[in-house]
């Protein structure tokens, strides 16, 4: 198609997000409008021909105007034609985008591209149906042949609130086996025919949970009824911080039922896809005549299309999906109720572009729709906490004590140090306090849970002789490679870097100097071969899951591994963080945590705040039914405060003490932080880019913004490129985002290949 058309067709001008990673132009391009395609839209996709070359690009229209601004209109380029395969951004959502690339410091092509699942865009499972009915004043009579009769006779039988009817039906209900005789009726007037899109998938639900809710307590109660004034009113937010146990769900249930009752929608957001068939079989069996529609990466390329139209048509009244459901097509006007559950957790950070946080997301959501947002934590993220009780943006709601019946469990923190000098084997991971407690619990016929954030046999791997020195480490990447056994490798071992996915065969001996090597630090599979070799009937089929990455294959592993857990029939449940959450069994006595220091000592000033997150998550797994529960924390460091104020179940001393440390250095939330990495396969490069960046931040930031590095990553290289960080705090967002903004403005942080910029990351790594 050319690219010029005569001046008078022009209907205006577009401009235009394109689907590429550049960032050169982060409010789009102007583009023409040609006169077919007058009734362009905000949002619709469209082919735009880009560079010299005029390659046909895809792209999403921002706006349109009548003027093109202060370009020249004749050298502008004309759009070339709806991409009709594929969806567009509902035009409601396009300022989300905007705020979200800019925030983010995202290209916008790429943001709203992201913002729109792949099975939408390519419009997977769309069918185009042929539906018949018979035209007005049609008999029976005026058919010619005995299968055109048959055919009308058909239709006029059908109730009519089942025609129209589709044309394989048809051909079936009538007996006719080709499509002969309605073409016929329909060349002589006789039928009249509908066609219409639909999105062919099998329905995705889970199967109802609880259909008979408890009477909410008298602490719940004022909750709903606090949070409940302001439904409708308008945007405002909510923190609600109740203990585990303390029943945050069930005022979510009586949140969205006001909201049902009045026609409006919930969205409703959890951080793990495995925490979405729970929650959304406790809403179905909770409100069985509406419809939930369920987005998450487990759905197939269909059924994500499928429920995503659901949620575009308004026809559903409840949304329920992981990080990227906050994108949901949901009418704005229906919108009423956004929930966060547990809000602190890290996997509401996007790690690619646009990195966004779903949590902050939905907040801008919330207030662009003008609608509640109530985020929900145990332990919330210190930036929430911060928003609720300094600055005064959320209000602070409180669910102190578990839900009747329900009593915290005991936790008791013991010295591993101390824990090895009582036990006969020195290479048993698991203590004598702890190991008594497994004892007790299997003999009691109650269940167990085992953290232990680590997976993998071994984590390091070195030379028996203390002279030479050698680490087994990854030739990508500068750590130390995982020991993982499998019956798939002859030799029952193999390495694996747990960061560019290189693995190798185990070696027999040290390669320097030929002597023999020494698998040191744990991980989960280690735990797994301890427990089964101590305590044998665990070795039997179904009484031991393992859950982490490496065992779970797919969703439906790990659904079955829970199951087996609710039902009772696994007795013991050993896992990485991914059990730390979410599950709520009555038959969890005994809570494990082999070891609480693997994320104290990393080098990020978020470690405290997440071992007290993870310990007292997994810690709130433990006394949800009538018997007591008791937790066993073993760790080198028994004094640690995140440690010793989780085991006390004591939120808001540690919240206030690492706010006060936080608050010398100037660190998130008190401060802003954005982290800039550049990555290179020539080291000398990317540290020369890494100074340029850091040097002109410099020069552009105001006197109270610190602008620190370069240094290298803590993590220096990997899959073979070399990482250097900037970082920049400011005092606050407006700060941090005005030096951004201009560094991209000109194009100080290209290439956008090598240079990554992280607003707010939630790890530094």
């Amino acid at each position: 198609m050319s690219l010029l058309f005569p001046q008078e067709t022009n209907a205006g001008y577009a401009r235009i997000a394109v689907e590429r990673g550049f960032d050169r132009y982060p409010d789009g391009l102007t583009y023409a409008v040609p006169e077919e395609l007058a009734d362009l839209g905000t949002g619709e996709r469209v082919m735009v021909p880009l560079g010299r070359g005029d390659a046909p690009t895809p792209g999403y229209v921002i706006d349109r105007s009548e003027s093109p601004g202060s370009r020249d209109p004749d050298a502008l380029k004309w759009i070339l034609r709806r991409d009709g395969s594929a969806h567009g951004l509902p035009a409601e959502l396009m300022a989300l985008a905007q705020w979200v690339a800019r925030y983010y410091q995202a290209p916008l092509g790429l943001t709203v591209s992201a913002m729109l699942p792949a099975a939408v865009r390519r419009g997977v499972g769309t069918v185009k149906r042929r539906l018949l009915d018979i035209a007005d004043g049609v008999s029976r009579e005026q058919a010619t042949t005995t299968k055109q009769k048959a055919v009308l006779e058909t239709i006029l039988g059908l109730p009519t609130d089942q025609r129209p009817v589709e044309l394989n039906r048809l051909k079936q209900l009538s007996g006719i086996r080709t499509t002969g005789p309605v073409d016929r009726l329909l060349r002589d007037g006789h039928l009249v025919e509908h066609r219409r899109t639909e999105i062919e998938a099998q329905w995705h639900t889970p199967p109802p949970g609880e259909l008979v809710p408890d009477e909410p307590t008298a602490l719940q109660q004022g909750v709903i009824d606090a949070i409940g004034t302001h439904l409708g009113e308008g945007f405002s937010t909510h923190l609600l911080h109740g203990v585990t146990g303390s029943g945050k769900t069930e005022v979510y249930i009586r949140l969205i039922e006001r909201v049902l009752a009045e026609d409006g929608i919930a969205l409703v957001l959890v951080p793990e896809i495995a925490l979405t068939p729970q929650t959304g079989a406790r809403l179905i069996g909770r409100f069985p005549d509406k419809r939930v529609a369920v987005l998450h990466s487990g759905l197939t390329a269909a059924q994500r299309h499928q429920q995503w139209a659901l949620a575009a048509a308004g026809e559903a009244d409840i949304v329920l999906g992981a990080r990227s459901a906050v994108f949901a097509p949901i009418p704005t006007p229906r919108l009423r109720l956004i929930v966060v559950d547990e809000e602190h957790d890290a996997s509401y950070k996007q790690e690619t572009v646009p990195r966004y946080h779903g949590r902050d997301v939905a907040i801008r959501r919330a207030q662009l729709a003008g609608c509640t947002i109530v985020l929900g934590s145990a332990t919330p993220a210190l930036e929430s906490w911060w928003n609720a009780t300094r600055r005064g943006v959320a209000q602070l709601h409180a669910l102190p004590e578990r839900a009747p019946g329900l009593t915290l469990p005991s936790v008791r923190v013991v010295d591993l140090v101390e824990e090895r000098r009582r036990q006969d084997n020195a290479h048993e991971l698991i203590g004598p306090t702890l190991s008594h407690g497994i004892h007790r619990t299997l003999d009691l016929g109650g269940q167990i849970l085992l953290l232990l954030n680590r997976r993998g046999y071994s984590s390091y791997i070195t030379c028996s002789n203390r002279t030479c020195g050698w680490v087994l480490r990854c030739e990508h990447c500068d750590v130390s490679m995982v020991e993982h056994r499998s019956g798939e490798v002859r030799s029952g071992s193999y390495v694996r870097c747990h960061h560019c996915e290189t693995a190798i065969r185990l070696p027999a001996t040290c390669p320097d100097c030929s002597r023999g090597i020494v698998r040191l630090g744990l991980g989960t599979q280690r735990i797994e071969k301890e427990l089964v070799d101590r305590w044998p009937q665990l070795g039997e089929p179904g009484s031991l899951h393992r859950v982490d990455s490496d065992s779970m294959r797919s969703m439906q592993d790990f659904h079955e591994a829970l199951g087996d857990f609710a039902a009772g029939r696994t007795k013991v449940l050993l896992g990485t963080q991914m059990i730390a959450k979410g599950l709520d069994v009555p038959g969890v006595r005994l809570v494990g945590v082999i070891n609480a220091d693997t994320a104290a000592g990393l080098p990020d000033f978020r470690a405290a705040e997440r071992t007290f997150q993870l310990i007292s998550q997994v810690t709130g797994r433990c006394g949800r039914g009538s018997a007591a529960g008791t937790v066993v924390v073993q760790t080198l460091d028994p004094d640690s405060r995140p440690i010793t104020l989780a085991a006390s179940h004591d939120y808001v001393t540690f919240a206030e003490q690492e706010l006060a440390d936080r608050d010398s250095l100037g660190l998130p939330p008190i401060g802003r932080l954005g982290r800039i990495v550049v990555r290179d396969p020539r080291r000398e490069r990317g540290e020369a880019d890494a100074q340029r960046i850091a040097d002109q931040l410099g020069g552009l930031a105001e006197a109270d913004t610190k602008v620190r590095g370069p240094a290298p990553c803590p993590i220096a290289r990997i899959a073979d490129s070399y990482r250097f960080q900037v970082e920049v705090i400011a005092p606050s967002a407006s700060r941090l985002q005005s030096l951004l903004s201009t560094a991209r403005e000109q194009l100080l942080l290209e290439p956008a290949g090598r240079i990554a910029v992280d607003v707010d990351p939630q790890s530094l790594l």
